[in-house]
């Protein structure tokens, strides 16, 4: 019998669930080996489990979505953060250094009806079986996830930072030629070193390497000139909370 899989969404752009579907060559190859039972943004029925493995997209931001998360995790044997946003908190967690009401009141003119929190990964509230990460989730990595789950051997999901990406891709290392700031040097790798190949600096939103030591980056980002305000900016852009990033944001 095929597996049982559930896409949800919470508070999120949606992308990582646009990168299941431009999958392409593997979509209808993923597509035959397993029953998409709930899958909102690409099938009109949906099914209300219980689903074997279920993938989350998006940031918790509000109470109805604790409550759609919980019922997730009662209805999937295995549950999966796809992205940075259900991961760290993502973009959406940057709202969380500033009063709630005041980032509100900039989107929103009527406040009543408004009921959000501050944006966290998924596993703030539920226990998770698996995290893949990025702004949008690597391809790559979600058809590893994918043909391993299946296979039921452990995915091979690198552990190393993008620096070392960059090395094996021979890169050029865009803070010393350039004088670029990056956060190559801790962050996770896994999306094959993709901003700087085309000479930006690495924005973190794979989240912390496990050799992470942003601290040290912190100051080394100022010396490109990067005032202290930006670099806590920075850390915070993706993954501000995690502890490892955090540190970086609060060492200058």
């Amino acid at each position: 019998m095929k597996p049982k899989i559930a896409v949800y969404k919470l508070s999120s752009c949606a992308g990582c669930q646009l990168e299941i579907l431009n999958l392409e060559n593997e979509l209808l190859d993923i597509a035959g080996a397993v029953d998409i039972r709930y899958f909102v943004m690409a099938k009109r029925d949906t099914d209300s489990g219980p689903f074997d493995i279920g993938f989350v997209e998006g940031a918790v931001t509000c109470g109805e979505e604790i409550e759609k998360l919980k019922e997730a995790r009662r209805q999937c044997g295995k549950l999966v953060a796809l992205g940075s946003c259900a991961c760290f908190g993502g973009v959406p967690s940057i709202k969380n250094w500033q009063p709630q009401r005041k980032i509100e009141a900039m989107v929103y003119e009527n406040l009543e009806a408004i009921h959000s929190t501050k944006a966290f990964g998924i596993d703030q509230y539920v226990e998770v079986d698996g995290f893949l990460k990025g702004c949008p989730v690597s391809k790559p990595e979600l058809v590893t996830f994918v043909k391993s789950t299946l296979l039921g051997v452990t995915p091979r999901l690198r552990p190393h930072s993008v620096c070392v990406e960059c090395k094996l891709n021979e890169v050029e290392c865009v803070m010393v030629t350039r004088g670029e700031p990056c956060l190559g040097t801790v962050t996770s790798a896994g999306c094959g070193a993709l901003c700087p190949s085309v000479g930006r600096g690495c924005a973190g939103c794979l989240g912390p390497a496990g050799d992470c030591n942003a601290r040290s980056l912190a100051n080394t980002l100022l010396e490109t000139g990067l005032s202290k305000q930006d670099v806590s900016r920075a850390f915070r852009i993706y993954a501000g909370n995690c502890a490892q990033f955090s540190e970086g944001a609060e060492a200058v």
